[in-house]
Protein backbone atom coordinates (compact mmCIF):
# COMPACT_ATOMS: atom_id res chain seq x y z
CA UNK A 1 0.00 0.00 0.00
CA UNK A 2 0.96 3.30 -0.93
CA UNK A 3 1.66 5.37 2.44
CA UNK A 4 -1.17 8.26 2.93
CA UNK A 5 -0.74 12.13 3.32
CA UNK A 6 -2.95 14.51 5.36
CA UNK A 7 -1.85 17.81 5.15
CA UNK A 8 -2.10 20.08 7.97
CA UNK A 9 -2.26 23.08 5.61
CA UNK A 10 -2.23 23.36 2.41
CA UNK A 11 1.65 23.70 1.92
CA UNK A 12 3.14 23.26 5.97
CA UNK A 13 2.81 20.50 7.53
CA UNK A 14 1.45 16.69 7.13
CA UNK A 15 0.99 13.52 8.83
CA UNK A 16 2.48 10.34 7.35
CA UNK A 17 0.74 7.19 7.66
CA UNK A 18 0.16 3.62 6.05
CA UNK A 19 4.18 2.61 6.91
CA UNK A 20 6.30 1.13 9.28
CA UNK A 21 9.71 2.90 9.44
CA UNK A 22 11.44 0.35 11.28
CA UNK A 23 11.20 -1.74 7.79
CA UNK A 24 14.04 -0.96 5.14
CA UNK A 25 12.37 1.90 2.79
CA UNK A 26 11.15 1.07 -0.89
CA UNK A 27 12.37 3.20 -3.49
CA UNK A 28 8.91 4.83 -4.05
CA UNK A 29 8.35 5.30 -0.52
CA UNK A 30 11.77 7.22 0.21
CA UNK A 31 10.98 8.92 -3.52
CA UNK A 32 7.18 9.92 -1.56
CA UNK A 33 8.92 11.19 1.71
CA UNK A 34 11.25 13.54 0.03
CA UNK A 35 8.26 14.86 -2.12
CA UNK A 36 6.23 15.37 0.50
CA UNK A 37 9.25 16.87 2.72
CA UNK A 38 10.11 19.23 -0.25
CA UNK A 39 6.11 20.58 0.23
CA UNK A 40 5.60 20.31 3.17
CA UNK A 41 8.89 20.70 5.38
CA UNK A 42 7.20 18.91 8.36
CA UNK A 43 5.93 15.69 8.41
CA UNK A 44 4.70 13.92 11.31
CA UNK A 45 4.49 9.91 11.65
CA UNK A 46 2.98 9.08 14.54
CA UNK A 47 3.28 5.11 16.15
CA UNK A 48 7.01 5.09 15.40
CA UNK A 49 8.14 3.18 17.90
CA UNK A 50 11.87 3.06 16.74
CA UNK A 51 15.04 1.44 18.37
CA UNK A 52 17.97 3.99 18.30
CA UNK A 53 19.49 1.41 15.29
CA UNK A 54 15.80 1.91 13.28
CA UNK A 55 16.14 5.44 13.98
CA UNK A 56 19.69 5.82 12.85
CA UNK A 57 19.14 3.41 9.22
CA UNK A 58 15.93 5.61 8.68
CA UNK A 59 18.54 8.55 8.50
CA UNK A 60 20.80 6.99 6.51
CA UNK A 61 18.00 6.51 3.87
CA UNK A 62 17.86 9.95 3.22
CA UNK A 63 22.28 10.86 3.18
CA UNK A 64 24.74 11.53 4.95
CA UNK A 65 24.16 11.35 8.92
CA UNK A 66 25.80 13.86 11.13
CA UNK A 67 28.22 13.10 14.15
CA UNK A 68 29.93 16.91 14.43
CA UNK A 69 27.20 17.75 17.46
CA UNK A 70 28.05 14.64 19.35
CA UNK A 71 31.99 14.42 18.66
CA UNK A 72 32.62 18.19 19.27
CA UNK A 73 29.93 19.20 22.12
CA UNK A 74 27.35 16.54 23.43
CA UNK A 75 30.14 13.58 24.47
CA UNK A 76 31.90 16.08 26.90
CA UNK A 77 29.00 15.91 29.17
CA UNK A 78 27.59 12.16 28.78
CA UNK A 79 27.15 9.84 26.04
CA UNK A 80 24.25 8.01 27.62
CA UNK A 81 22.71 5.91 24.70
CA UNK A 82 26.58 4.99 23.36
CA UNK A 83 26.91 7.08 19.99
CA UNK A 84 27.89 9.32 17.92
CA UNK A 85 25.11 9.18 15.30
CA UNK A 86 22.07 9.99 17.81
CA UNK A 87 21.23 13.17 19.58
CA UNK A 88 19.76 13.00 23.44
CA UNK A 89 16.99 14.95 23.39
CA UNK A 90 16.22 14.11 27.02
CA UNK A 91 16.60 15.54 31.12
CA UNK A 92 18.23 12.72 31.86
CA UNK A 93 22.00 11.90 33.57
CA UNK A 94 23.90 9.22 32.20
CA UNK A 95 22.68 6.74 34.40
CA UNK A 96 18.72 7.40 32.96
CA UNK A 97 17.82 9.38 36.02
CA UNK A 98 15.66 12.83 35.83
CA UNK A 99 18.66 15.04 36.10
CA UNK A 100 18.71 18.17 38.17
CA UNK A 101 18.19 21.59 37.25
CA UNK A 102 21.74 22.67 37.61
CA UNK A 103 22.88 19.35 34.98
CA UNK A 104 23.74 20.16 31.79
CA UNK A 105 21.28 18.00 29.92
CA UNK A 106 18.70 19.98 31.57
CA UNK A 107 19.92 23.33 31.08
CA UNK A 108 21.26 22.46 27.14
CA UNK A 109 16.97 22.08 27.23
CA UNK A 110 16.71 25.20 28.14
CA UNK A 111 18.25 27.08 25.41
CA UNK A 112 16.25 24.83 22.80
CA UNK A 113 13.12 27.06 23.83
CA UNK A 114 14.64 29.77 21.32
CA UNK A 115 13.49 29.57 17.34
CA UNK A 116 16.43 27.74 15.34
CA UNK A 117 17.33 26.01 12.93
CA UNK A 118 19.15 22.88 13.54
CA UNK A 119 23.03 23.43 12.42
CA UNK A 120 22.30 26.63 10.92
CA UNK A 121 25.80 27.39 12.75
CA UNK A 122 27.69 25.28 10.44
CA UNK A 123 29.29 25.64 7.54
CA UNK A 124 28.13 22.92 6.20
CA UNK A 125 24.21 22.20 7.95
CA UNK A 126 21.93 19.72 8.31
CA UNK A 127 19.23 18.88 5.85
CA UNK A 128 16.55 16.92 7.66
CA UNK A 129 16.21 16.30 11.50
CA UNK A 130 14.25 13.17 12.38
CA UNK A 131 12.90 12.77 16.08
CA UNK A 132 11.41 10.50 18.31
CA UNK A 133 9.71 10.66 21.46
CA UNK A 134 10.30 7.74 23.55
CA UNK A 135 8.19 9.30 26.36
CA UNK A 136 7.02 12.19 27.28
CA UNK A 137 5.76 14.76 29.46
CA UNK A 138 1.95 15.23 30.36
CA UNK A 139 1.48 19.24 30.12
CA UNK A 140 3.94 21.02 27.60
CA UNK A 141 6.96 20.16 26.03
CA UNK A 142 5.34 20.69 22.66
CA UNK A 143 8.09 21.10 19.95
CA UNK A 144 6.50 24.61 17.43
CA UNK A 145 7.58 24.81 13.93
CA UNK A 146 7.51 27.79 11.70
CA UNK A 147 7.72 28.43 8.07
CA UNK A 148 10.50 29.88 6.49
CA UNK A 149 8.78 29.94 2.91
CA UNK A 150 5.34 31.85 4.47
CA UNK A 151 8.18 34.19 6.11
CA UNK A 152 9.66 35.19 2.89
CA UNK A 153 6.51 35.10 1.54
CA UNK A 154 4.72 37.78 4.20
CA UNK A 155 7.25 39.91 4.12
CA UNK A 156 6.61 43.74 2.63
CA UNK A 157 8.58 45.06 -0.11
CA UNK A 158 10.31 47.61 2.22
CA UNK A 159 12.11 44.77 4.51
CA UNK A 160 12.66 42.70 1.45
CA UNK A 161 14.58 45.11 0.06
CA UNK A 162 16.77 45.85 3.29
CA UNK A 163 17.59 42.18 4.00
CA UNK A 164 17.49 41.27 0.07
CA UNK A 165 21.45 41.45 -0.11
CA UNK A 166 21.99 41.05 3.78
CA UNK A 167 24.85 38.22 5.70
CA UNK A 168 24.02 37.74 9.03
CA UNK A 169 26.68 35.68 11.34
CA UNK A 170 25.69 32.77 12.73
CA UNK A 171 27.13 31.50 16.26
CA UNK A 172 26.34 28.11 17.77
CA UNK A 173 26.47 29.55 21.23
CA UNK A 174 24.90 32.82 21.03
CA UNK A 175 21.59 32.50 22.60
CA UNK A 176 23.84 29.96 25.31
CA UNK A 177 25.75 33.07 25.82
CA UNK A 178 22.54 35.49 26.21
CA UNK A 179 21.11 32.68 29.14
CA UNK A 180 25.15 33.04 30.92
CA UNK A 181 24.99 29.54 30.55
CA UNK A 182 29.06 28.76 31.88
CA UNK A 183 30.47 26.87 28.84
CA UNK A 184 34.07 26.65 28.67
CA UNK A 185 36.15 28.73 25.83
CA UNK A 186 36.62 25.73 24.22
CA UNK A 187 32.94 24.66 24.12
CA UNK A 188 32.35 27.91 22.43
CA UNK A 189 35.00 27.58 19.97
CA UNK A 190 33.63 24.42 18.73
CA UNK A 191 32.03 26.23 16.19
CA UNK A 192 33.34 29.31 14.58
CA UNK A 193 31.10 31.16 13.62
CA UNK A 194 29.91 31.56 9.99
CA UNK A 195 28.30 33.61 7.37
CA UNK A 196 24.83 33.08 5.71
CA UNK A 197 22.99 35.16 3.47
CA UNK A 198 19.29 35.91 5.31
CA UNK A 199 17.47 35.46 1.95
CA UNK A 200 18.41 32.04 0.51
CA UNK A 201 16.21 29.39 -1.93
CA UNK A 202 14.51 26.02 -0.89
CA UNK A 203 16.01 23.71 -3.16
CA UNK A 204 13.23 21.26 -2.69
CA UNK A 205 10.69 23.45 -3.57
CA UNK A 206 12.23 26.35 -5.07
CA UNK A 207 10.70 29.05 -2.77
CA UNK A 208 12.51 31.65 -1.22
CA UNK A 209 12.97 31.18 2.34
CA UNK A 210 14.05 34.15 5.21
CA UNK A 211 17.12 32.90 6.94
CA UNK A 212 17.38 34.08 10.42
CA UNK A 213 17.11 32.58 13.89
CA UNK A 214 18.56 32.35 17.09
CA UNK A 215 21.78 32.22 16.36
CA UNK A 216 22.81 35.27 14.22
CA UNK A 217 24.74 37.41 16.46
CA UNK A 218 25.23 40.17 14.18
CA UNK A 219 24.48 41.23 10.24
CA UNK A 220 27.50 42.25 8.38
CA UNK A 221 27.34 46.05 7.04
CA UNK A 222 25.68 46.84 10.39
CA UNK A 223 26.31 48.00 13.88
CA UNK A 224 26.20 44.67 16.64
CA UNK A 225 23.29 46.58 18.07
CA UNK A 226 21.18 46.95 14.88
CA UNK A 227 22.13 44.08 13.34
CA UNK A 228 20.96 42.08 16.61
CA UNK A 229 17.59 44.25 16.70
CA UNK A 230 16.81 43.70 12.32
CA UNK A 231 17.63 39.92 13.63
CA UNK A 232 15.15 40.12 16.52
CA UNK A 233 12.70 41.94 14.32
CA UNK A 234 12.66 39.04 11.89
CA UNK A 235 12.71 36.23 14.27
CA UNK A 236 9.48 37.99 15.47
CA UNK A 237 7.92 38.12 12.04
CA UNK A 238 9.04 34.34 11.49
CA UNK A 239 7.35 33.05 14.50
CA UNK A 240 3.52 34.75 13.69
CA UNK A 241 1.11 32.54 14.95
CA UNK A 242 -0.73 31.57 11.41
CA UNK A 243 3.25 30.37 10.10
CA UNK A 244 3.70 28.27 13.47
CA UNK A 245 2.31 24.12 13.82
CA UNK A 246 2.52 23.16 17.45
CA UNK A 247 3.08 19.45 17.88
CA UNK A 248 1.63 18.08 21.00
CA UNK A 249 3.83 14.87 21.32
CA UNK A 250 2.89 11.70 21.80
CA UNK A 251 4.84 8.53 22.59
CA UNK A 252 6.01 6.51 19.30
CA UNK A 253 5.96 10.00 17.44
CA UNK A 254 8.48 10.56 14.58
CA UNK A 255 8.36 13.94 12.96
CA UNK A 256 10.92 14.51 10.75
CA UNK A 257 11.37 18.69 9.28
CA UNK A 258 13.41 20.11 7.11
CA UNK A 259 16.06 22.95 8.34
CA UNK A 260 16.20 24.62 4.77
CA UNK A 261 12.94 25.35 5.39
CA UNK A 262 12.00 25.43 8.98
CA UNK A 263 12.44 27.01 12.58
CA UNK A 264 11.84 25.52 15.52
CA UNK A 265 11.79 25.87 19.28
CA UNK A 266 11.20 23.57 21.99
CA UNK A 267 8.38 24.75 24.82
CA UNK A 268 8.47 25.01 28.37
CA UNK A 269 7.76 21.31 30.54
CA UNK A 270 8.35 20.49 34.09
CA UNK A 271 12.18 19.54 34.63
CA UNK A 272 11.11 16.76 37.65
CA UNK A 273 9.35 15.21 34.85
CA UNK A 274 10.87 12.51 32.71
CA UNK A 275 10.93 13.58 29.02
CA UNK A 276 12.88 11.33 26.12
CA UNK A 277 13.65 12.08 22.72
CA UNK A 278 16.23 11.12 20.02
CA UNK A 279 17.20 12.78 17.39
CA UNK A 280 19.42 12.02 14.19
CA UNK A 281 20.60 14.46 11.99
CA UNK A 282 20.98 13.93 8.04
CA UNK A 283 24.15 16.75 6.41
CA UNK A 284 23.08 19.21 3.54
CA UNK A 285 25.01 19.71 0.48
CA UNK A 286 25.02 23.38 1.00
CA UNK A 287 27.73 25.19 2.35
CA UNK A 288 27.94 28.80 4.22
CA UNK A 289 29.64 31.36 2.90
CA UNK A 290 32.63 30.91 4.87
CA UNK A 291 34.29 32.00 8.79
CA UNK A 292 33.46 35.16 10.18
CA UNK A 293 36.06 37.74 9.29
CA UNK A 294 35.70 38.85 12.94
CA UNK A 295 35.00 36.17 15.74
CA UNK A 296 35.24 38.58 18.97
CA UNK A 297 31.94 39.51 18.12
CA UNK A 298 29.83 38.19 21.51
Amino acid sequence: MPIELSPVTSDFTCRVTGIDLRQPLSAADKEAIVAASDAYAVLVFPEQHLSKEDLVAFGHAFGEVDTTLQKKLMHRIQNRLGTEEVTDISNLDAEGNVAGPDHWQTITTVGNRFWHSDGSYKHTPIRYSILNAVRVVEHGGETQYADLRAAWDALDEATRNLVADKVGIFWSHNTRDQLKIADSEEERAAFPKTRWPLVRTHAGSGRKVLWCDSKVCAIEGMSVPEGRALAHELIEHIGQRERVYSHKWQTGDLVMYDNRATVHRGRRFDHSQHREMRRVETVDDSQSLGPAPDQNIV
